[in-house]
């Protein structure tokens, strides 16, 4: 089993070398043929220099870095991290954030389900072993009410449609034609795999604020974000369900 794990960064100049570092050590205890695939979003800072300087002190064999001449988004980030994994013949493609928000000590249940043999395998805060650690109570709400309403429109076995710790077939990433440029990426990937993906399964996960994880964002929420993301719980309930569960 061939895996690609995707980190979109921009800006990430205080945590880069953290993630990797963190990151890396993982991979030796997990099956297979496993690559970090840093895609370097046209940071402003000196994320990428140190995204380059941790791939020659530690080799380029587990890390590998492609980088945008211009800032494009999260979304075209994402893009170009499937596009790799597709050109190369990944079996899966795991997508992580940069602030080890997304910790990679969670990564043996993805490859449980992975070895079983599941399209889409999601992260969730809201099943048993899931919870939220230090994150707003604001940012908790807007999650629950997210959440709420994708549930009963999207009808898949999936509890927790707006985080983004997840792992994908590539051959159902290569059915899709994704075109958001930022978060509501997340969304419409799952609209999609809604009509590409046969089996879903969850693993339970601890999410952490960004500040306990020693992160900072560049990306902020607002009101288009927010738009986008119910325009997708919109066309999902008029999508036919053509998964199953194993």
């Amino acid at each position: 089993m061939r895996v690609c794990i995707i980190i979109p960064m921009y800006n990430e100049e205080v945590g880069a070398h953290e993630c990797l570092s963190v990151i890396v050590p993982y991979l030796r205890a997990l099956p297979g043929e496993n690559t970090v695939l840093v895609v370097e979003d046209g940071s402003k800072d000196a994320t990428r220099k140190i995204v380059e300087d941790f791939i020659s002190t530690w080799g380029s064999g587990q890390v590998t870095l492609v980088a945008h001449e211009r800032n494009q988004g999260y979304g075209a980030a994402l893009r170009t991290g499937i596009r790799y994994a597709i050109d190369r013949g990944y079996d899966y493609a795991v997508f992580m954030d940069s602030d080890l928000t997304n910790h990679p000590r969670d990564l043996p249940q993805f490859y449980e389900k992975m070895g079983q043999g599941y399209d889409y395998i999601k992260a969730t805060r809201y099943s048993k072993g899931g919870k939220v650690e230090g994150v707003p109570w604001q940012r908790r709400i807007v999650s629950w009410a997210g959440n709420t309403l994708a549930g009963p429109a999207f009808r898949i076995p999936i509890s927790d449609f707006t985080n983004g710790f997840r792992a994908v077939k590539v051959s159902v990433l290569a059915k899709m034609a994704l075109t958001e440029r930022s978060f509501p990426i997340i969304v419409e990937e799952l609209w999609q795999a809604k009509k590409y993906a046969r089996t879903f399964c969850e693993v339970p996960y601890v999410l952490t604020s960004r500040a306990e994880a020693r992160g900072r964002t560049s990306f902020s929420y607002g009101w288009p974000t927010y738009k986008a993301y119910l325009k997708y719980v919109w066309k999902a309930f008029w999508t036919k369900r053509l998964s199953k569960r194993i």
